[in-house]
């Protein structure tokens, strides 16, 4: 992919932290003490299995959801500090979300044009005699056709709707958009067009991007950098080359190993992860992988490792990171044949 970014720093994520409580005693950690950066043009790939929370990090990102404890630098400005209505619109303009299913997400009561327009009369970005123009050129951008217009978003197909999604959230010029998991209830060729799409637009705006999928291939084809994410923490952060030609968490070799391949010559050799899945209720102070991880040793049971680099630009959260690739054979494997 075409490569906009630069050295500046666009987003900053401080020790993000999101709980919901249960009850008096119980208290869910979804997010628990997650940090990262996001440069100019940069497109951050944050994956996992469904329930590690990563979601969650995009919608109080974005302040639909209030955080527990934390800071989001937006420019060196946290946004959760923001007060003033114009400082928060101009916040809101500059970070946008689009979301995961794309019917739910659009007013299903109000046309294409309407929806599109909203924007624009409601933050006075252009006079009524403009409005047409800047609506043409914003559906250039994205390939939304004229005859569009008057359709109502039940009458497009997934794609399309998603694709109205985007403009939307181009609509207000953002510097940042969170797409969580815009793709993952598309066909395989529609979701090639809509990545092919942000790429595109990303290049042409230099927009960053925090991409949320549970589909390591689709992120390893957007993304400068990957996050791996397990049980509310990151678990190895690194540009994407490193991170699939130098895995050094387990729990990302267990990841990259269910990839589907598509070379009819080999067999491809899936980990299998046995074990419990720690509960995410008042978890204790040890490696939450530990319970399923073949490397797996005492200090795991009685210290959460930190996040650290191991490597200029690599870093992950495990006490043997070093050794987990060399030791992914005592793994249990099941062979699957190609062919």
């Amino acid at each position: 992919m075409s490569d906009v970014r630069d050295n500046t720093t666009l987003i900053e994520v401080k020790n993000l932290k999101k709980y919901y409580k249960i009850n008096s005693k119980a208290t869910l950690h979804a997010v628990d003490d997650v940090s990262f950066q996001i440069g100019c043009g940069e497109t951050m790939g944050l994956v996992g299995e469904s329930g590690c929370g990563k979601s969650t990090i995009g919608s109080v990102m974005m302040r639909l959801q209030k955080q527990t404890a934390g800071e989001v630098l937006l420019e060196g400005r946290n946004i959760f500090d923001i007060k003033g209505s114009k400082e928060d619109m101009d916040v809101r303009r500059k970070m946008q979300i689009v979301f995961q299913d794309p019917y739910s997400s659009l007013n299903p009561r109000k046309r294409i044009k309407s929806i599109l327009a909203e924007s624009y009369e409601t933050l006075n970005l252009c006079s009524r005699s403009q409005l047409e123009e800047c609506l043409e050129m914003l559906c250039d951008k994205v390939g939304i056709s004229k005859d569009m217009w008057m359709q109502f978003p039940h009458e497009l197909d997934g794609g399309k709707r998603q694709i109205v999604g985007i403009a939307r959230a181009l609509s207000v010029n953002p510097r940042f958009i969170v797409c969580d998991e815009p793709v993952s209830a598309l066909d395989v060729s529609v979701q090639a067009k809509i990545l092919n799409l942000l790429m595109t637009l990303q290049k042409e705006m230099n927009i960053s991007y925090l991409f949320i999928s549970h589909d390591l291939s689709v992120v390893k084809h957007i993304s400068h950098k990957i996050a791996v994410m397990y049980l509310g923490r990151i678990v190895e952060l690194a540009d994407k080359e490193a991170l699939f030609v130098n895995t050094l968490h387990p729990y990302s070799l267990a990841l990259l190993s269910a990839i589907p391949q598509v070379d009819m010559d080999n067999k491809v050799h899936r980990i299998v992860l046995k074990g419990d899945v720690v509960s995410p209720i008042n978890p204790k102070q040890q490696c939450r992988f530990a319970p399923r991880c073949w490397m797996s040793q005492p200090i795991c049971f009685e210290k959460e490792p930190e996040l650290c680099e191991a490597e200029p630009g690599h870093c992950v959260a495990c006490h043997f990171a070093r050794e987990s690739r060399k030791n992914a054979q005592n793994a249990e494997v099941i062979s699957l044949d190609n062919k």
